[in-house]
């Protein structure tokens, strides 16, 4: 036990019970053997690394995580520091608050407010282990909103890795549950993992499966007290709500195969191979009293008078083939692509479909560890491009983006029972520049930011829920701030605050907060010698009042919307995050300060309230056996 308490703590932390690993160095790898001779596996005996890693040639390998620092936002909406907007449950529609650039400049299904809670290809994490590994993380929220997270990897040999991953998520409606078990979100998900090298090292072979069925059981927010008098906002497990028998459901599938040769020391050849499909659907039974939810917006039934279903299918082949590799400090890296895909549904006169041809590179140059230089891009032929220069020093960070990417397959075509279109919209166009100052010293760390976004013929949702194309653009200035303060070894105080003004034609599409503000105070460090280490202390999180997106059902997208003001409402958190040895436990209040302000609750969308005061808990283990 002495041993694996020792190993257990022994491991490189940023702070006491820091969240990251320190940014640009390598990861020692603990010994494997102790003072008696007995093999001794943990932490830092089990590392991984993830594709970008292999492929840009910087290959790290970083050691699992036991920080306590954030632990407590298990769920991805409190992860991502609620810059996503949601419905506030776990696993309900979320986007964004902020101007996201797109991660593929070609066509795109459209549906994405469930891709927060889908495990990419992109995001897998690929292990070297000397043991079995195994972690096992249960989440159990206030109200039934519960998750389930079971990762396993596990050498072959010492050059052939397999694992595989399986998430679940339970969560009870928060708004007018009729059962203990009456769930707003059900979703299972689950991936397979292997890497391989060869054993002079020269080939590398990276590929893994993905599959998620996601459900949610839609309420449709709650009626407006202008609808039906009796209605109140702030009941939840009482509230009416529009929707009681309408279900979305996004199912994913995904194969990725990522494989390379070292024909020369400084020269390799690879090849990548994707196949994806996305199959999305919307039921409502229109003889029930969800048929006065679409009566209320005007919407008209074109498909069938008694129930909707709308479904649709994307689906695409992606092949890359291209050279990379080192001439001393530069890396370049050159290559050709080809994506072919498919948007259908069985309202469809014909498909929509696309075939897809890029070329591009990268090149990176590194003066050292903490300097250097890159730049890539890609053309999209005939058009469709994006370029992006990246500068790394010790004390500033500056990047630059300019693309012009084609609106979404579902933005150009729709067929629903209640929505129907068709558009030839132009591709969009940004110039992103983002920088940060960075004074990071022993006690101290202040960031301060600044991102500026120009943005040309921007597709969204308008008033009547349609697709539509902005005249004009739109010229974000976003400054900003992170601070992180240690005061008297032990107290921790982190902060960001961030301000975004938003002029030109096209500024009313997007709606963003004026100011947004996150703040975290608490005790860090080591009890009892060393053998409990705790963090306990209040977040809080502030949004200004804005006329925040609606969110339509049946179309799965964000909308806008006037009337209704998300107003501005402080939020306060209490937590207790604790690791003893290899397992840490989380305790979280939600929303402390209920019942104390001049409102009876805060609004996350229009018409769904924000969490009201309930406890979660949560429990994570790593075993090496």
């Amino acid at each position: 036990m002495l041993c694996f308490n020792q190993l257990a703590f022994a491991q490189t932390r940023t702070r006491e019970g820091g969240e990251n690993q320190e940014e640009g160095k390598e990861p020692q790898r603990g010994g494997l053997i102790d003072d008696s001779t007995k093999m001794v596996y943990g932490p830092t005996t089990t590392l991984y690394f993830q594709e970008k890693n292999l492929r840009f040639n910087k290959m790290e390998k970083t050691p699992l995580d036991t920080g306590l620092t954030g632990f407590h936002n298990f769920e991805p909406v409190f992860h991502s520091g609620h810059k996503y907007q949601g419905l506030a449950n776990i696993g309900s529609a979320a986007k964004p608050v902020y101007y996201t650039l797109p991660g593929l400049i070609g066509a795109t299904s459209g549906f994405s407010v469930y891709d927060l809670y889908y495990h990419s290809p992109d995001s897998m994490l690929y292990f070297d282990t000397k043991s079995p590994y195994t972690k096992l993380e249960a989440f159990f929220g206030g109200g039934n909103r519960n998750m389930l997270n079971v990762a396993f990897a596990r050498n072959v040999n010492p050059r052939w890795n397999i694992g595989f991953n399986f998430n679940t998520i339970k969560a009870r409606k928060t708004l007018n549950p009729n059962a203990r078990d009456d769930n707003m979100v059900e979703q299972t998900s689950y991936s397979l993992h292997t890497n391989y090298r060869s054993k002079d090292e020269k080939y590398f072979l990276l590929a893994n499966f993905s599959r998620m069925h996601h459900n949610v059981f839609e309420s449709g927010g709650i009626i407006p007290e202008t609808v039906d008098s009796t209605s109140l906002y702030f009941t939840y497990e009482d509230s009416k709500v529009w929707l009681s028998n309408s279900e979305a459901t996004d199912i994913r599938q995904d194969y990725h195969l990522y494989h390379q040769y070292n024909i020369l020391e400084e020269w390799q050849v690879y090849h990548v191979f994707d196949k994806k499909k996305q199959g999305l659907s919307f039921f409502s039974d229109l003889t029930t009293n969800d048929s006065v939810y679409f009566n209320y917006f005007g919407l008209p039934r074109m498909i069938n008078e008694d129930s909707t279903y709308n479904y649709h299918h994307f689906s695409e082949v992606r092949n890359e083939a291209g050279f990379k590799g080192d001439f001393g400090p530069v890396y370049y890296n050159a290559f050709v692509k080809f994506r072919t895909g498919t948007f259908s549904s069985p309202n469809f006169e014909s498909d929509y479909k696309f075939n897809e041809v890029y070329i591009g590179g990268a090149l990176r140059g590194e003066i050292n560890d903490q300097w250097s230089f890159e730049a890539d891009g890609e053309y999209l032929i005939p058009s469709g491009y994006r370029i992006n220069g990246y500068f790394h020093s010790p004390f500033l960070d500056v990047s630059y983006t300019k693309a012009s990417y084609k609106p979404t397959a579902m933005q150009e075509m729709y067929r629903g029972n209640h929505y129907s279109w068709t558009n030839s919209f132009s591709n969009i166009g940004v110039d992103q520049i983002k920088g940060v100052i960075k004074a990071d010293f022993t006690k101290i760390s202040v960031r301060p930011s600044l991102t500026i976004n120009r943005v040309n013929n921007y597709v969204y949702f308008d008033e009547n829920q349609e697709a539509t194309q902005a005249d004009g653009g739109a010229f974000m200035v976003i400054p900003g701030v992170t601070a992180d303060f240690t005061f008297w070894e032990k107290l921790r105080w982190q902060s960001e605050v961030i301000y975004t003004a938003i002029t030109g034609d096209a500024a009313d599409v997007f709606r963003i907060p004026d100011l947004y503000a996150r703040s975290r105070l608490f005790f860090d460090g080591p009890m009892f010698d060393e053998h409990l280490y705790i963090q306990f202390g209040i977040e809080g999180r502030y949004k200004s009042s804005y006329n925040a997106e609606a969110y339509m059902p049946a179309t799965q997208q964000f909308y806008l919307q006037n009337e209704f003001d998300v107003y501005a409402y402080p939020v306060l958190d209490a937590f207790v995050d604790l690791r003893i040895n290899r397992t840490r436990v989380l305790f979280r209040y939600n929303h402390l300060n209920g019942g104390f302000m001049q409102r009876q609750g805060y609004f996350v969308t229009p018409y769904y309230t924000g969490l009201k005061g309930s406890l979660d808990l949560g429990i994570s283990w790593y075993f090496f056996d």
